[in-house]
């Protein structure tokens, strides 16, 4: 098949949960539209997390499917919360393709069951008998994984670059809402939903207070309203006069409006979670801790990153092993050329 194909074509791309991961499949809705300029590229993702793709040119509509859900939330939904709703939902869209970027069984047999007649994804657990075509899930960046699945059905891969974007209207507020001045912008990123990559609030209190007083930046902070109580942990640590220093966007912004903020930032740091993917799409250099996951595949995409990661991972709490000093020694390059 030549490309770019001309044929106006239904292509649904399936990639719920998680945010990062989500935010790393821009460089596949890209290379797909490139090679697809007239398709309806739809895709299917979890209302959190799909926010990240809200903006993306290169999709046409952005659907939402919840299978966790719970209690009332699930009653009153707005969108499918059963596999045999999302079944009946995109069986009635009638779609030519489906690209598959979860390795779960359940995301392979929900577009089997909807009668996407050409599917691909990874062959992983068993659900090879469901594709038309699959790619291994193997040892590389979860970037170059996604790609392969356009590789494995013939898709050229032209372009591999980090990108996002964000909502002028919400470009407009965070702006005038910024202090004044230019002190370096440094965002972090201190809680993760797996306690195992969790570092501890009174070290990021000590890095917090040596990036204000000794390097003389300014403190954001946007994450979810149920982190609230480990960040209170972190300022009730702060020197009081730092608090003037502490800019906590969290009640102001959503996910998708916190596009208008990475972008203004000078460096972003903390653990390893979606919000640092979502800064490293805005090419924001990256101070990532690491510790379960391997960063081979979990690195900041297409910026400058460094990664600070103990050697010793064994036990429930291995970032406990990483000082405050070798997180500053890792920020101190980033901050130094800021300032110049």
């Amino acid at each position: 098949m030549p490309y770019p194909d001309p044929r106006p074509l239904r292509i649904l791309v399936i990639r719920y949960r998680f945010i990062g991961d989500t935010v790393l499949a821009i460089p596949f809705l890209r290379n797909l539209r490139e090679a697809f300029p007239h398709a309806k590229i739809d895709v299917l993702a979890e209302p959190l997390s799909g926010d990240t793709l809200a903006l993306c040119p290169y999709k046409d509509e952005l659907l939402f499917y919840a299978p966790r859900l719970k209690g009332e939330k699930k009653r009153t939904a707005k969108f499918p919360t059963s596999l045999v709703g999302a079944v009946k939902f995109l069986r009635a869209r009638k779609y030519d393709r489906c690209y598959i970027l979860r390795r779960s069984f359940s995301s392979a047999i929900l577009p089997w069951l909807a009668g996407i007649p050409h599917r691909v994804g990874f062959s992983t657990e068993g659900r090879r008998w469901l594709l038309q075509r699959s790619a291994p899930y193997a040892k590389k960046h979860e970037v170059e994984c996604f790609l392969d699945v356009l590789r494995a059905d013939g898709i050229p891969v032209t372009d591999t670059r980090n990108e996002n974007w964000s909502d002028p209207a919400a470009d407009q507020r965070v702006d005038h809402a910024l202090p004044p001045g230019h002190r370096p912008r440094v965002f972090i990123c201190a809680k993760s939903v797996f306690p195992l990559k969790d570092w501890a609030p009174e070290r990021f209190a000590q890095l917090i207070a040596w990036l204000v007083n000794e390097r003389g930046c300014e403190i954001h902070l946007c994450d979810s309203p149920g982190n609230a109580g480990y960040y209170d942990e972190i300022r009730a640590a702060l020197p009081v006069p730092l608090a003037r220093d502490w800019i906590d966007w969290s009640k102001q912004l959503s996910l998708r409006e916190s596009n208008s903020l990475f972008r203004r930032m000078d460096l972003a740091l903390g653990i390893d979670t979606g919000l640092l993917h979502l800064a490293a799409s805005f090419h924001v250099p990256v101070v990532a801790l690491f510790g379960p996951l391997e960063p081979w595949r979990w690195h900041p995409w297409d910026t400058k990153h460094r990664i600070v990661r103990p050697d010793d991972l064994s036990g429930e709490r291995p970032l406990l092993r990483i000082t405050v000093t070798e997180v500053q020694q890792a920020a101190d390059p980033y901050l130094a050329a800021i300032a110049k």
